[in-house]
């Protein structure tokens, strides 16, 4: 098996009188499409996708590639902010849920020896 899915529940943060509302989020990784990519799927839109090493970096300390950008918040949050031509989507994430979405991608992507 070379594929990834964990569904999680995370906050859409906006600027809305909602404030942050929980959301459903799919993550998704597939080390035969991209060993170096994730997927972030959020209701009503298409996938999001971006590097696998940006998020695990983004657990620890702030990080930017491109569009996207990643920092902890807090001791047990992860915040994960897109800016695409339509505006800013900002999720925020328990980081427990991402590093368990992680460690599932590794143990997928490293073959098994024995």
């Amino acid at each position: 098996m070379s594929a990834v899915e964990q569904y999680a529940r995370a906050h859409l943060v906006t600027d809305s009188s909602e404030g942050h509302r929980a959301v459903p989020v799919i993550l998704h990784y597939d080390a035969e499409a991209d060993p170096h990519a994730v997927r972030i799927g959020l209701p009503g839109s298409p996938h999001r996708v971006f590097s696998r090493q940006l998020l695990e970096r983004g657990l620890r300390a702030p990080v930017t590639s491109g569009n996207v950008h990643v920092w902890p918040c807090g001791r047990v949050q992860t915040v994960v902010e897109f800016h695409e031509a339509d505006g800013v989507t900002v999720v925020q994430f328990d980081a427990s849920a991402l590093i368990r979405f992680l460690r599932r991608t590794h143990a997928t992507a490293t073959p098994v020896t024995h």
